[in-house]
């Protein structure tokens, strides 16, 4: 379906800017749109996944081209976001692809089932192709179930070899584009919001999440030291002075607030990660 030609937009290039701009505008409210129906299949992926993250195992991205990049793209902004770092990128090409074109890498099926091979049992593998059936990513999402991974599968047309072999697999069907086959359009955008629901979820239930304040994040500049140090004063009663001078130590907002509460550094790190923020705060409370 992603590579199908759609009638209605046959001589594009003789429209006016604006019903261009339009119509692409349209296309995009479509491919979210599309998202509605993929939330239980998300959940339950997400739900799985936590199992396996809050055993120590890594959250790995597979894909290649704009999937891939779009994957890189949501992992890369766990660890500032929310300070979980256990997170592999398993592109078709290597970090060149990160940011041009390998020709033929996403082709290779035998390189993609050799990186799967190398995912641990207790990790989770996120295959994602608009396609559904890269051959890259494929033998990548293969390798993975090998070795005992979750495989979870992000892919834009139904019953593609993607989907039917993942444990998890999250069909969004955004049908075609507007230019054929150009899936960096609604496709892309499908991926990107669903890659944003699927690990903002999974940072949630692992407890990174304190309200709906990013309580773990890495604190690395002015903004951040001030929204950092707010959260610290809520969670520990600490003053505006005492925050700022453990976010200077410490760079996370739960764990400098664990420190102000009585806890040495190492005890505090290991209770967030075995109980989430809430969780340790409630522990350290008693």
């Amino acid at each position: 379906m992603t590579e199908g030609v759609a009638q209605r937009y046959r001589d594009l290039d003789l429209w006016p800017a604006g019903e261009v701009l339009e119509a692409l505008y349209e296309a995009q409210l479509r491919a979210v749109a599309a998202l509605k129906e993929a939330l239980p299949a998300l959940e339950k992926a997400a739900g799985a996944a936590v199992e396996r993250l809050r055993a120590g195992g890594y959250l790995a991205y597979a894909g290649a081209g704009t999937s891939g990049r779009l994957a890189v793209l949501d992992g890369v902004e766990l660890l500032p976001t929310f300070g979980f770092s256990r997170v592999r990128f398993l592109l078709a090409g290597g970090e060149r692809a990160f940011s041009e074109a390998v020709e033929g890498a996403e082709d290779d099926l035998e390189g993609g089932l050799t990186l799967g091979r190398s995912v641990a049992p207790q990790d989770v593998l996120l295959a994602v192709a608009a396609s559904g059936q890269t051959p890259f990513t494929l033998g990548v999402l293969r390798g993975a179930k090998e070795q005992g991974a979750l495989t979870v599968a992000l892919a834009n047309n139904p019953g593609t070899p993607l989907l039917l072999e993942a444990d998890h697999p999250i069909l969004l069907n955004t049908g075609p584009e507007p230019i054929a086959g150009s899936t960096r359009l609604g496709a892309g955008t499908a991926q990107k919001v669903a890659l944003n629901l699927f690990s903002t979820l999974v940072m949630v239930r692992l407890g990174r999440v304190y309200g709906n304040r990013m309580a773990r994040m890495r604190v690395q500049n002015a903004k951040l030291r001030t929204r950092a140090a707010e959260m610290v004063k809520e969670m520990a009663g600490v003053s505006g002075e005492e925050a700022k001078r453990l976010l200077e130590v410490y760079r996370d907002p739960a764990l400098a607030a664990l420190v102000a509460l009585g806890l040495g550094a190492e005890e505090a790190l290991a209770l967030l990660e075995e109980k989430g923020v809430r969780g340790a705060l409630v522990e350290v409370r008693r």
